[in-house]
C-alpha cells in the first residue's frame, strides 16, 4: 500500500543514507543534500512553490548550529525533513476523516471528474460511516447523464447495507437532491452522501451543476475525489474546483498505483484545503484516515506502526484470537489454528504492504516483490492445509509420504511445499512449548535467544 510514495522515499532515503555516514556535518553537505531532496521532489511532481518552501524551511534549521553540534546530524537532518513535510502535507493537527458536527441530515456533496473513483468512494464513506460511526446513511446518485453510474452506486450501496435513493428517471440532478434531502429529514437519516455526476474534463457546465446543488442543499462537506495516478493533473483539478466551488477536503485515490506523491505534498498549498481520505483499492474496505505524520514517515522510511496496530485492532476478531492464545497456553496449537491465523492476517491486507508500515524495510522492497509473498506464503500455505482432513490438522504426525504426495496433488504444490509447512509449524509449536515451560520471568531472563532451538542458539 502506499506505493504513490515509494519511488520519492527510495531517493529520499539515498541522500539521507550518505548523510548518516559521517560524524560531523558542513554547511556545504547541508546544501549538497538539500541539493539533491530538491531533485526528487521535482522528479515526483511535487509543485514548484511547495518545492521552494520545503527546502526553504529545512535550510534554515538544518545549518544552524542544532545540526552541525548534533551527536548525530544525518539523524537530525532526516527529522528537520520529516517536519517539512509534514507541514506540507497539513501540519499534525490536521482534520481527519469527516466532520459530521452538523444537525443531521449531515449533507456531504461529493464532486470530481469522471474516472477518478468518485462513484466507488461514495461507496466506500458510506460503509465507513455505517460501520465505525454507527451512522443511518442515505446514497444518492445526482449522475443523470450516465444511468450505469446510478446503478452502480445502488449496487454499492447494497453492499454497504445503506439505502439508496429510489431512481426516478427524468429528474435533474437538483431535484434528485432535494428529494434526497427531503427523504432523509423525513425518515431521520444521519448522513446524506450527494455523488454528483463527472466528466472527462472541467467546463462550465459541470461547475454550474455542481455550484446550483451545492447552492440548494449547503454541505456541511463538500469532497473532491481525486485520482493520484494523474499526477500533477490531480493538482489543477483540486485548484480548479476549489476556486469555482470551493472543497471542504479532498480524497485521494488509487494511491496503491506506481505515481510519483507529489500531488499528495502539492494539495494542501494549493487548495488551502486537507486531504482527509486516502483510497488504495477497489473494495469497500479500502480508505484510510489521512495523517501527514504517518505520511512522512514512511517517505522517509521510518515505517507507521500505528496505522499497523489499528489495521490489526479492526480486523482481528478479538474473541478468536483469545479463543487461539489459550489455546497455545495450554500447548494445544493445532494446523487448524495455524491456518486460522493465516485467515485472520490475510483480512489486514497484503503482506507487502503490511511489510512496508515497518520502519527501514523499504530497502528490502525489491526483493519483497520478487519473493510474491502473498501468494507464496498466505495463499499456498492456506492452500495445503486445506487439503488435508480433519484429523490431520489435528494430528500432523499421521502425515506421512503417501499423505504428503495427496496433499500435495490437492493444493496444486509440491510435496516440498508440504514438508516445508510442516517444518515451519513443528517449529513455531516447539517454540511455543518452550515459552509455556519457562514462563515470563524465565522468558525474561533468557531473551529471545532461550526460544530458539539448541542447535541454533546464538553464542
Amino acid at each position: 500500500m502506499f506505493t504513490v510514495f515509494e519511488a520519492l522515499g527510495s531517493k529520499l532515503q539515498g541522500v539521507f543514507d550518505r548523510l548518516r555516514g559521517r560524524g560531523a556535518l558542513s554547511e556545504a553537505d547541508v546544501n549538497d543534500a538539500l541539493r539533491e531532496v530538491r531533485v526528487a521532489l521535482l522528479e515526483a511532481d511535487v509543485a514548484l512553490p511547495v518545492v521552494k518552501d520545503i527546502t526553504a524551511k529545512v535550510r534554515e534549521r538544518a545549518v544552524g548550529q542544532e545540526v552541525i553540534r548534533s551527536i548525530q546530524p544525518g539523524q537530525m537532518v532526516v527529522k528537520i525533513v520529516h517536519d517539512a513535510l509534514v507541514d506540507a502535507l497539513g501540519g499534525k493537527d490536521a482534520a481527519k476523516g469527516i466532520d459530521l458536527a452538523a444537525a443531521s441530515p449531515v449533507p456531504i456533496l461529493m464532486v470530481g471528474l469522471q474516472g477518478s473513483g468518485k462513484t466507488t468512494t461514495s461507496g466506500k464513506i458510506a460503509l465507513r460511516l455505517r460501520g465505525r460511526e454507527r451512522k443511518k446513511v442515505l446514497l444518492a446518485s445526482l449522475d443523470v447523464h450516465r444511468p450505469a453510474a446510478q446503478l452502480q452506486l445502488e449496487t454499492l450501496a447494497r453492499q454497504a447495507e445503506v439505502t439508496s435513493l429510489p431512481i426516478i428517471a427524468g429528474q435533474t440532478p437538483l431535484q434528485i437532491a432535494q428529494r434526497a434531502m427531503e427523504t432523509a429529514r423525513g425518515e431521520l437519516y444521519d448522513v446524506v452522501i450527494l455523488d454528483t455526476a463527472g466528466r472527462l474534463a472541467i467546463d462550465d457546465a459541470l461547475m454550474d451543476e455542481v455550484a446550483a446543488v451545492k447552492a440548494a442543499v449547503k454541505p456541511h462537506e463538500t469532497l473532491l475525489v481525486v485520482d493520484a495516478m494523474t499526477g500533477q493533473d490531480a493538482v489543477n483539478t483540486a485548484r480548479a474546483f476549489n476556486e469555482k466551488v470551493g472543497v471542504t477536503g479532498i480524497v485521494m485515490t488509487r494511491v496503491d498505483g506506481d505515481a510519483r506523491g507529489g500531488a499528495a505534498l502539492s494539495m494542501r498549498a494549493v487548495t488551502g484545503a486537507p486531504i482527509k481520505l486516502l483510497g488504495a483499492g477497489e473494495k469497500l474496505d479500502a480508505l484510510e484516515d489521512f495523517h501527514p505524520d504517518r505520511i512522512a514517515g514512511r517517505i522517509l522510511g521510518m515505517g507507521d506502526i500505528v496505522s499497523l496496530v489499528e489495521r490489526a485492532a479492526e480486523t482481528i476478531d478479538q474473541a478468536e484470537a483469545e479463543k487461539l492464545a489459550a489455546r497455545m497456553q495450554k500447548g494445544q496449537f493445532s494446523l487448524e489454528d495455524y491456518a486460522s491465523q493465516l485467515k485472520q492476517i490475510g483480512k489486514m491486507g497484503s503482506l507487502s504492504g503490511m511489510l512496508g508500515m515497518l520502519p527501514g524495510i523499504g530497502k528490502l522492497k525489491s526483493q519483497l516483490e520478487g519473493a510474491n509473498l502473498d501468494q507464496t506464503i498466505l495463499k499456498k500455505q492456506a492452500a495445503i492445509i486445506s487439503s488435508m482432513t480433519v484429523k490431520e490438522r489435528r494430528n500432523p504426525d499421521l502425515i506421512k509420504a503417501s499423505r504428503k504426495r495427496r496433499i500435495a496433488a490437492g493444493s496444486g504444490s509440491s510435496v516440498q511445499e508440504v514438508n516445508r509447512l510442516l517444518k515451519q509449524f513443528e517449529d513455531m509449536r516447539d517454540m511455543m512449548k518452550r515459552m509455556n515451560k519457562m514462563g515470563q520471568k524465565g522468558l525474561m531472563r533468557g531473551g529471545l535467544a532461550a526460544l530458539m532451538p539448541q542447535g541454533k542458539r546464538p553464542f
